[in-house]
């Protein structure tokens, strides 16, 4: 009996452990008298007890007993926390738990440990216990729970954007769309996630934006272009569409932010900018004064400086003139424009007969040059070094490096001599029969605007009364052009970038104290306001008119201040039509 009957214990507990292991579980089993008739040995694996308490017959409170005071405890707060519960307390809680007719919670057990814990009491008044590591399982759902709240925010961040934002998978569909790029199409996210562009917009359209959705992908080369977009309701659109691609290698993502600058630029077309498209500012006045960063010797690569051998002590950049001497529209550009923009005096000519007016005009005013920059490809190069060979040059390429250039520029001016050249300015007219500062004007009418559809309108009216004019696009290409063309009336647009209409007067107002000659300005402005029409006044402007601009109001202007007679178009005096 007593064979027969340990036997059938013995296959009992086989059983029951393999149950446990079954189910990734550690069994503990308790009879009607709270006292242990099973437990997997896996029990130590969640509750580092003596193994003492798990033989049968072990009263359940010993057991409990003993996990409380190993510092594992399901169902309490962490080690370090004040607020636990005292050892009576919580092994009454827990016998109230095992009475229970059915419990399961995942509880914390320690600093970083959860449990799964399911109990069941049966009819018999046996209860079963079955425990299982959670901690992985727990650690994913809360990687989940926070992955989903972090998508929430970001949804919440993007939807709060003015600007509509989307962004788009390897197959150019999209996966997330702000509520900003929803009320562009007029529809909801659900109507547009997992679409492309080609079942929302128009082929032709649709095939433009994928051309680039594709180079950004394939590249990681950021895409940016200026758009007029009509909105669903009708309304206008004006953006700078930008592309970027994030995420990682085989996951990446196109993003596709558009800056809606509607309420500070206007769009054009082209048609007065020889072919050229896009935005241009409406009102550089809306811009409040900020904080300019830019040294142009600080942006200097030393490295560069000390590989062409400059010395730091360079002499000061706004004492240097240079002359370029390029056929290239496109260095003369680049190169001048770099010059200048680091406080050198800098302008060019074209070819061997601009180059030979321009030393005649300036040995004519006794000026001076400190180097003549050579392009390397100007046709008749060698007869240039030939006949300036007293002047300090340097040849350059059109790949060169700008930073190298200036580098040079510096090393070279820092040992060299001056050489007899211009010494008044660079705006000089590049004419063999160079006419004084009293001679007629080169034309009548220089207007400084810089907003593309104004200079449109001064262009039409000017050129209706049959005055001979030219157009600057900011206040300091107004003082060049003043210089080279000496006109004989300037329009000056107060609000403009670079040098304002107030700046470029005041310039123009001091030049005119070395020539003796005065050219009457007129500020063009958007209000009449006091305090504008006192700063016309201390700029040494002489009159003013208000935008818009008509007809009657420049031929006004053309009779006040240009006396019948004194004016010429393309060289010869023209009589203006009434």
């Amino acid at each position: 009996m007593n064979d027969g009957a340990s036997g059938g214990a013995d296959m009992s507990r086989i059983i029951l452990e393999a149950s446990g292991e079954t189910l990734g579980a550690a069994l503990l089993v308790v009879g009607r008298d709270d006292t242990i008739t099973f437990a997997s040995a896996s029990i130590l694996q969640f509750f580092p007890v003596p193994a003492g308490v798990l033989v049968p017959g072990t009263r359940l409170r010993d057991f409990l007993g003993a996990v409380y005071d190993t510092g594992v405890r399901p169902g309490t707060l962490p080690e370090s926390s004040r607020h636990r519960p005292n050892r009576e307390d919580w092994i009454a809680e827990q016998m109230a738990l095992h009475w229970r007719e059915r419990y399961e919670n995942v509880e914390r057990a320690g600093r970083t440990r959860w449990l799964s814990l399911r109990q069941r009491r049966l009819s018999s008044g046996i209860g079963i216990l079955a425990v299982s590591d959670v901690s992985e399982q727990k650690k994913r759902d809360e990687h989940i729970q926070t992955d989903l709240q972090r998508i929430a925010l970001t949804e919440e961040i993007l939807n709060a954007q003015p600007n509509p934002i989307c962004v788009k998978d390897r197959n150019l569909n999209y996966v997330a769309v702000n509520d900003a790029f929803c009320a562009v199409h007029d529809l909801g996210p659900d109507a547009m996630l997992g679409r492309s562009a080609s079942e929302l917009v128009e082929a032709e359209l649709a095939a433009h934006f994928e051309r680039s959705d594709r180079h950004v992908l394939e590249t990681g080369m950021p895409h940016s272009e200026a758009e007029h977009i009509v909105r669903a309701d009708g309304s206008d659109l004006w953006v700078v569409t930008r592309k970027y691609r994030v995420g990682l290698p085989g996951r990446h993502f196109v993003v596709t932010c558009m800056n809606d600058v509607t309420d500070i630029a206007v769009w054009y077309d082209g048609s007065q900018r020889g072919g050229d498209t896009g935005l241009q500012i409406r009102d550089y006045s809306i811009f409040t004064p900020g904080q300019n960063f830019y040294d142009p010797f600080r942006s200097l690569d030393l490295q560069q400086l000390v590989g062409a051998g400059v010395k730091i002590d360079v002499p000061p950049a706004r004492s240097l003139r240079v002359l370029l001497a390029t056929a290239d529209p496109q260095m003369e550009e680049c190169v001048v424009a770099r010059l200048r923009g680091c406080g050198l005096d800098a302008c060019a000519v074209r070819n061997i007969d601009e180059l030979d007016a321009f030393a005649l005009a300036a040995e004519s005013r006794g000026l001076e040059l400190d180097l003549l920059l050579l392009d390397e490809a100007l046709p008749q190069k060698h007869r240039v070094l030939a006949s300036w060979r007293a002047c300090t040059w340097i040849e350059i390429s059109s790949g060169m490096d700008a930073t190298v250039l200036i580098a040079e520029i510096f090393r070279v001016c820092a040992r060299g001599a001056r050489f007899p050249l211009p010494r008044s300015g660079w705006g000089i007219a590049l004419d063999r029969d160079l006419a004084p500062a009293t001679h007629a004007p080169t034309v009548e009418v220089l207007v400084a605007e810089d907003n593309q559809v104004n200079q449109f309108v001064f262009a039409q009216i000017l050129e209706g009364l049959g005055i001979s004019h030219r157009i600057a696009a900011d206040g300091r290409e107004a003082v060049d052009l003043w210089q080279e063309l000496q006109p004989a009336l300037v329009l000056m647009d107060v609000s403009m970038p670079v040098m304002n209409g107030f700046e470029a007067a005041i310039a123009i107002r001091e030049a005119e104290k070395r020539t003796g000659r005065r050219t009457p300005i007129v500020a063009v402005t958007a209000q009449a306001l006091d305090i504008d029409l006192e700063h016309c006044r201390i700029s040494g402007m002489d009159d003013h008119i208000m935008k818009p601009v008509s007809p009657d109001m420049i031929e006004m202007l053309l009779r006040k201040h240009l006396p019948g007679g004194e004016t010429r178009a393309s060289g010869s005096v023209r009589s203006r039509p009434r």
